[in-house]
């Protein structure tokens, strides 16, 4: 039996194996809500210049609302056979109302009309991605508020560098959350126009009204060629290069979660909703929800890498290769949605070993740079002058066995007589991380105030960093467990 759905010119059904690679019903159905929107709008829009009956656009609307709600209840059977989500839906209809249900494509084609529903469908997971990625960032906000007094090692090549605050590192993620929110942002920018109406690849000679369809739909505006809105895929490769972005930065700080949560560094500890343990080594607390947050930007690189390779040669307009862009794309928005969320509750969990953090921080010579900035400051040495001293008083405190602080006056003097004891003010982490004031520096009261910043963003409510610093009861500098 042919597939009445594709007319006349099919005499016979196709090989079971051409149905198992043509059929699409198995991913895409999860676009019925935008399928049964682009429908209703169009149908709307086809009563409206007289194209179809008001007779007709009434009992298509019913019946459209009907498979929605069967849809939704999880009593519509999808049929192989049918091969997607536009044509399961169509011939529901049609069981429902008749002939009626033929006169909804008129004027469309299954090109436009999907690229319409995906199209719907990425603007609605970026509006959720953006919120999640707001969530992530104002829990981030909050953690860094109360630590912003709470001193951590810095690091370059994962080697001790300068002292920091761990509020001014927590903040570093924020900032490039708020990269990724505004990338989503630009993408949802962009593919805001409705292919709807572009038909099979060149327009039609139906007098449709493009912009009313376009602006029932909440688009912008309607594209403006027929040929490159059926086969454009910017869309989603662009939501899609954003998803891997903001993956790699969720990666990044899954990836130090699992070194600060190590025995050899103990910053942090993950309470049992976030670790699972070992089956023969009783003593393990795995960061796994870590480790896979850290995993997942595979899936969604691969997923852009994907989609660019399969669009990298096809000419205009659609081709059916084209099909093969919404499985990976759901897959990789699944992924990142998850990782979001997953990471939101590990910032909500996470105890921070205040005292670990500071020792780790007084060691490996990291007020070495105060140093050389004391020399600058208060004796007029040139900076590389200074840093040539510096690296002789580091050389001394290593033969010594001694941190930097540990070395007297005559060490100091030993090394350049003009040093005097105004220099053991600047040997303390506390002196370092309050002295880097400078815009974007890490001390603390520079932290409230970018935590303030952020809260007035996020919240869209006005938020002063005084109080915010008043509600802070000193700092927590000399260690101890959250």
């Amino acid at each position: 039996m042919s597939n009445k759905m594709w007319g006349g010119r099919f005499s016979s059904g196709p090989d079971a194996i051409m149905e198992e690679i043509n059929a699409s019903i198995g991913f895409d159905q999860r676009l019925y809500k935008q399928d049964i929107a682009g429908s209703i709008a169009h149908a709307t829009m086809l009563a409206q210049t007289g194209i179809l009956t008001q007779a007709d656009r009434d009992a298509i609307i019913a019946g459209l609302n009907e498979v929605l709600a069967e849809i939704e209840a999880g009593t519509f059977t999808f049929s192989r056979s049918l091969e997607d989500i536009h044509m399961n839906v169509e011939s529901r209809l049609r069981d429902k109302i008749g002939d009626a249900a033929g006169r909804l494509h008129t004027a469309r084609s299954r090109n436009d009309q999907v690229a319409t529903d995906f199209k719907l469908y990425v603007r609605d997971t970026i509006d959720i991605l953006i919120t999640q990625i707001e969530t992530l960032q104002l829990g981030l906000v909050t953690r860094a508020e109360d630590e912003a007094d709470t001193i951590m090692p810095g690091f370059t090549h994962l080697q001790s560098a300068q002292p920091v605050s761990l509020g001014h590192h927590l903040l570093a993620y924020v900032e490039m959350l708020g990269r990724d929110a505004g990338r989503f942002a630009d993408a949802r920018k962009r593919l805001n126009e409705s292919p709807l109406g572009s038909a099979a690849l060149a327009g039609t000679s139906y007098p449709i009204d493009r912009h009313m369809t376009a602006e029932a739909l909440g688009f912008d505006r309607p594209t403006a060629n027929s040929l490159d809105a059926v086969s454009d895929r910017d869309f989603i490769l662009e939501t899609l290069a954003a998803a891997a972005i903001c993956a790699v930065h969720l990666s990044r700080f899954a990836e130090e979660l699992v070194i600060w949560s190590s025995a050899q560094f103990g910053f942090v500890r993950l309470s049992d909703k976030f670790s699972t343990g070992s089956s023969i080594m009783p003593q393990k607390r795995n960061p796994d929800a870590a480790e896979l947050v850290r995993a997942k930007i595979g899936r969604i690189l691969g997923a852009l890498t994907s989609l660019i390779v399969v669009m990298k040669g096809l000419p205009l307009a659609y081709s059916k290769d084209m099909q093969e862009d919404k499985e990976i794309a759901f897959d990789a928005l699944d992924s990142l949605s998850l990782s979001l969320a997953a990471m939101t509750g590990m910032v909500g969990d996470l105890t921070f070993n205040r005292a670990r953090m500071h020792a780790s921080a007084s060691a490996g010579f990291s007020t070495a740079t105060d140093i050389a900035d004391w020399l600058v400051r208060e004796i007029n040495m040139p900076f590389r002058d200074a840093h040539h001293v510096t690296g002789q008083v580091v050389a001394l405190a290593e033969q010594k066995g001694c941190g930097l602080e540990g070395l007297t006056i005559e060490d100091f003097k030993f090394v350049d007589p003009r040093i005097d004891s105004r220099i053991h003010k600047v040997l303390t982490v506390e002196s370092s991380v309050a002295s880097r004031q400078s815009y974007g520096g890490t001390a603390p009261a520079n932290v409230v105030v970018q935590a303030a910043r952020w809260k007035t963003l996020l919240t869209g409510q006005p938020h002063d960093p005084r109080v915010l610093a008043a509600k802070k009861h000193g700092g927590h500098g000399d260690g101890g467990v959250e």
